[in-house]
């Protein structure tokens, strides 16, 4: 498996055409980024549905965004956010639609624009030129994407991991969502989830900003739930962001059979026929990052 990951040195001398993605807000974007870089907020703001109809709108929708980009299958695209800890993993979401559509050519920098910053790597406050292209769609949901019905057939199917990497209050049934406490019409979480929060995939460190830990780190967080890098995952969260970074993070660490539930809570708890646990769940120790975002 190709690494997802690139360092910002590696980034600054990457070599052949390539095209830079900031998924920041538009007011940070214009205050400075990575020269070069064009902004596609939609990637984190967009919220998906697992429907036939759903993952159409998802396929036209980011084929003529990232067309729009200059991607057209010869370039290698480079996602980055703030820092890991501090967007939802929206880098990683964006690397988790590309791949999801089909493009293979794709790297997340890790550190976020802030270990650019740490590099002291140049910035622009100028939006590029762009020349559009025709993106390359090739659909391969199969691979990366879980279905609200294929989460609903895992349920029953004890050798598939469901992982929750949600915030704790999330977890437990306090909160329905990031946008606000009742956000969603249910809380809870689906049945028989396993839950690592998403921070506990990340350290601080080389000047407070946060990397993913080391894969050996990560495996064994993974392992105190019962998931090898043989197992297959399905992980979810609220809108498929964490749950992307999450995607991250076992990929780089040797998991390989994981895919994405993109609807996630968001979905699954406004179809009143789906099940849920409510309530506060028993939560085991949970060392992180504290929420910064």
């Amino acid at each position: 498996m190709m690494p997802i990951l690139v360092s910002p040195r590696d980034l600054a001398s990457l070599p052949g055409p390539r095209v830079i993605i900031d998924t920041r807000d538009p007011a940070a974007y214009a205050a400075g980024h990575i020269p070069g870089a064009v902004n596609i907020r939609d990637i984190f703001t967009y919220l998906a549905t697992s429907d036939p109809a759903g993952l159409t709108d998802l396929a036209t929708r980011f084929a003529a965004l990232f067309g729009a980009a200059g991607l057209s299958g010869a370039e290698t695209a480079v996602i980055y956010e703030d820092a890991m800890n501090t967007g939802y993993g929206q880098s990683c979401r964006g690397y988790f639609l590309l791949r999801s559509l089909g493009y293979g050519r794709v790297h997340v920098l890790h550190g976020g624009y802030r270990a650019w910053l740490q590099a002291s790597l140049p910035v622009s406050v100028d939006a590029p030129p762009v020349k559009p292209q025709v993106f390359p769609l090739r659909p391969a949901f199969e691979t990366f994407m879980a279905t609200k019905e294929e989460v609903l057939a895992a349920l029953s199917r004890p050798e598939v991991a469901i992982l929750d990497v949600r915030d704790r209050d999330e977890w437990e049934g306090a909160s329905s969502s990031p946008y606000g406490v009742d956000f969603c019409p249910r809380k809870g979480r689906l049945p028989g989830a396993v839950w690592i929060e998403w921070y506990r995939l990340m350290e601080e460190r080389e000047g407070a900003i946060a990397w993913f830990r080391p894969a050996a780190e990560i495996r064994a967080a993974c392992a105190e739930v019962g998931i090898t890098p043989d197992s297959e995952v399905i992980v979810y969260c609220f809108k498929g962001a964490r749950a992307s970074n999450a995607l991250v993070a076992l990929h780089e660490a040797g998991i390989a059979r994981v895919r994405v539930y993109f609807g996630s809570w968001n979905e699954w708890s406004r179809d009143a026929t789906l099940p849920i646990v409510p309530g506060i769940a028993a939560s085991p120790p949970s060392a992180g990052l504290a929420v910064t975002a």
